[in-house]
């Protein structure tokens, strides 16, 4: 469903800071606080985000927002249990060495579509290039680069989640992908989405020169 620029918008910062006050919210924008509370509202409204009440031993008790179970539903997902459903049947008939092998054979896949996507070889457009084919499969990427030239890539979202709690092996996947793709560097995985983390992050270091 379609949303207004700015509900659209207060989704993404809460799925990004996981939860914040309206004065941390407000930091997103130039509109009035008037006007984010009207949007907030709407949005509790529909299920969509939950205030939390913070009590304080001091003071008075303040409030922070953050996505409800269906808030975060409304990013890119593939939540559906029939693949893990499928998985788990094949792991039944046919043992967990079939699925490693059908994992494996996504993992293979997905390098290929990189392989073949990615054009650049400089170390800083291949990473934008890789955040990007990532961005657009529903992973909600955000890069930064570090004071010595490395690289922090996060993804905020994961379509894979649930196939990849269950099967871990699904994100050392990841990695070797990545590792494969940034043969010259070292690829280190510092939280991830499967683990309770609220994104899953990547360190991925410039080669030596």
């Amino acid at each position: 469903m379609k949303r207004a620029p700015t509900r659209q918008k207060l989704l993404n910062i809460l799925k990004k800071e996981h939860d914040l006050t309206i004065d941390g919210i407000m930091e997103y924008f130039t509109i009035s606080e008037i006007a984010v509370r009207r949007h907030i509202h709407e949005l509790e409204n529909q299920g969509l985000i939950k205030r939390n009440t913070i009590k304080q031993k001091i003071g008075r008790p303040y409030y922070t927002y953050e996505l409800t179970v269906e808030g975060h539903s409304t990013f890119p997902n593939q939540y559906d249990k029939l693949p893990v459903e499928l998985l788990k049947d094949l792991e039944e008939l046919q043992g967990s060495a079939a699925v490693n092998q059908l994992l494996i054979r996504r993992m293979e896949r997905e390098k290929a579509y990189f392989e073949m996507e990615i054009k650049a070889d400089n170390f800083d457009q291949r990473i934008a290039e890789v955040a990007k084919i990532q961005d657009e499969k529903g992973y909600m990427v955000e890069i930064e680069k570090t004071a010595e030239g490395h690289y922090e890539m996060k993804n905020y979202n994961c379509p894979i989640s649930n196939i990849a709690s269950c099967y871990k092996q699904v994100c050392d996947n990841e990695k070797h992908v990545f590792d494969e793709l940034f043969a010259e560097s070292e690829v280190i995985p510092r939280s991830c989405i499967t683990n309770g983390d609220n994104f899953c992050k990547w360190i991925i270091r410039r080669p030596n020169e």
